[in-house]
């Protein structure tokens, strides 16, 4: 080492380096991040949901899938595993009648809610246990739950 370098070390790394022995790392211990996505994450708040939302013929329940560009909705007798009605944004009627490119809208999600408590009264379902999937109760979802009470479902 050059005479004109110094350098600073404490007592305790010679003491380390005499002995051949590495001094411990002056960093905290690291901690890792949760490296969940958003679709884990709802899978998980889905799964709470439906440990205290069940389906039964008198009361089905009234399941919300959303995603990007559709919306889809079901009501699900869970004890007979059988689907009563179910609505989407797929099916042409709806698809026709709303001419969007960027995906359901507000509106798109009140038309669905109002077709899909048409039909459940039709089929003389009134009451519903509404199982929103795991998404927020805001936006979309709130629009097509608000638009099925106002048709005629209970929640």
């Amino acid at each position: 080492m050059a005479s004109w370098k110094k350098t600073i070390t404490s007592p305790f790394k010679k003491a380390c380096t005499f002995f051949n022995q590495q001094p411990p790392r002056d960093h905290k211990k690291s901690q890792t991040a949760n490296s969940k996505t958003r679709r884990e994450n709802r899978t998980a708040r889905h799964i709470r949901i439906r440990k205290k939302v069940e389906g039964t013929p008198e009361r089905p329940r009234l399941s919300v899938f959303r995603s990007n560009k559709h919306l889809s909705v079901q009501v699900i007798d869970d004890t007979n595993m059988h689907t009563l009605a179910s609505v989407s944004t797929m099916q042409k009627t709806i698809a026709e009648e709303f001419n969007y490119t960027s995906g359901p809208t507000v509106e798109v999600a009140k038309r669905v809610g109002e077709i899909i408590a048409k039909s459940c009264l039709e089929k003389g379902i009134t009451k519903v246990a509404f199982d929103r999937g795991g998404y927020p109760y805001h936006g979309r979802v709130e629009a097509l739950a608000q638009a099925a009470r106002e048709h005629g479902l209970e929640f």
